[in-house]
């Protein structure tokens, strides 16, 4: 879009909510996207800096309370030093191009980056029948994962070639044998956390098994007792192992209808979060802002979350907007126990399911409150995703316009955030 087109918009738009057709008359004037108005008339002329996942960590004694994991060193003597996470602090405000690097970035995810990043992993595993035994069969490799669409892919591990590996659904009393192949050059075992095995299948090398070793295959053989949100992940050299990737979820549904989420609840999306801390930096499920995935539902809706922590830090989830009622524990149903929060603070190995009333629409904002892991001198990272709960006008905008559900979502309910005016005009 020309500068006049954006001079037009901002001297025949106030910064008050837009309505259907001004927003569509709006995109029309910008005419290569929804969000370039906001880009031309409020960004500073000089072009946003290139984004990092965080600058490398100051060693000054300003930044010794922030958190700076690293990518991991042991086996992978290749993986990127470029994604690290801390950032140094400034003197006082914030840096002159603030401004434009943040709606740089935030434009990215207002484009829809998280549709256009192949390689998703937390995909639905679905096993094969051997009589009444479900069978998994899984390669544990190598790979070069994508944080987000434009940092150079990361050395990481997978299991069936994803980070996160697939994600395995079972009902409790199931028989469930899982086979997995290591293609690594390194050894590896792999332990279903939270779940009450026998002894042999616990998947600690040296300790139950033998390691995995490179070209060999390891089955584990049990019946999904435990309930709830669980995990698989390795659980030798793990430190290095799960931070380069080799985690997924396990979800046991109970045998009883009624007792499952969508009945219990009247749940209707069922949502895994898995985050990470080490490789590529602060992700969720494999992936930093802003190729996070949005959650996207209806006013009215009722979701569950269910955030699996398998970094080396505690993450604390902050839902803007609406609560979260805190329903179960590592799987554990907590009943008269549960509790409703706006923030909730997940340790490592830990698992917590929450249920969302969908109940205010817009875009909110939804991202880990230790802000280090979120935000930094050129906006936001890491950490970051959003909770878009449209309502009808907003759905209309998203068919009519072809905006994104974040965008219309937003607009629909009043953002200014595309209609900046220009300073000394209007």
């Amino acid at each position: 879009m020309n500068t006049s087109a954006a001079a037009t918009v901002a001297t025949t738009h106030s910064i008050a909510p837009l309505s259907r057709r001004g927003f569509l008359r709006n995109a029309a004037l910008a005419g290569s996207g929804l969000v370039a108005v906001g880009v031309a008339a409020c960004a500073p002329s000089a072009g946003a800096p290139s984004w990092t996942f965080g600058p490398p960590a100051s060693a000054g004694p300003g930044n010794a309370g922030q958190p700076s994991p690293s990518a991991p060193t042991g086996s992978s003597p290749d993986a990127s030093p470029g994604h690290d996470h801390a950032s140094e602090a400034p003197a006082s405000g914030a840096p002159p191009d603030h401004d434009a690097a943040a709606l740089a970035v935030v434009k990215r995810f207002l484009d829809g980056e998280y549709g256009k990043v192949e390689g998703a992993g937390n995909q639905p595993f679905e096993p094969t029948l051997d009589g009444g035994v479900k069978v998994f069969d899984f390669t544990v490799d190598k790979i070069s994962h994508l944080i987000d669409a434009q940092k150079a892919p990361v050395n990481a591990l997978g299991f069936n070639g994803t980070w996160p590996g697939p994600r395995l659904e079972v009902i409790e009393g199931d028989t469930v044998r899982a086979i997995f192949k290591n293609n690594l050059d390194e050894s590896t075992g792999i332990h279903f956390h939270g779940q009450r095995l026998p002894n042999k299948m616990d998947g600690v090398p040296h300790v139950t098994q033998d390691p995995i070793e490179p070209g060999d295959s390891f089955t584990y053989e049990f019946v999904a007792r435990t309930t709830g949100s669980h995990m698989y992940h390795s659980h030798h050299n793990a430190t290095d192992q799960v931070g380069r990737g080799l985690l997924g979820a396990f979800i046991v549904k109970p045998k009883d209808p009624a007792l499952r989420y969508d009945q219990l609840y009247g749940a209707t999306q069922d949502i895994v979060w898995i985050s990470n801390d080490t490789l590529g930096g602060f992700t969720i499920n494999g992936r930093g802002f802003p190729a996070t995935a949005p959650i996207v539902a209806k006013v009215g809706e009722k979701i569950v979350v269910r955030f699996m922590n398998e970094g080396i830090m505690m993450h604390p989830w902050h839902l803007h907007g609406q609560p979260m009622r805190v329903v179960a524990r590592d799987g554990y149903p907590l009943g008269p126990a549960a509790f409703t929060c706006d923030t909730l603070g997940v340790n490592p190995g830990e698992r917590w399911d929450v249920v969302i009333d969908c109940e205010e629409p817009g875009a909110w904002a939804f991202h880990c409150h230790i802000l280090p892991h979120a935000e930094g001198q050129d906006g936001m990272f890491g950490m970051v995703t959003a909770l878009v709960i449209e309502d009808a006008t907003a759905a209309a905008l998203e068919t009519d316009s072809g905006a994104t559900a974040v965008v219309a979502a937003a607009s629909s309910t009043g953002s200014t955030a595309f209609l900046c005016q220009i300073p000394g005009v209007g």
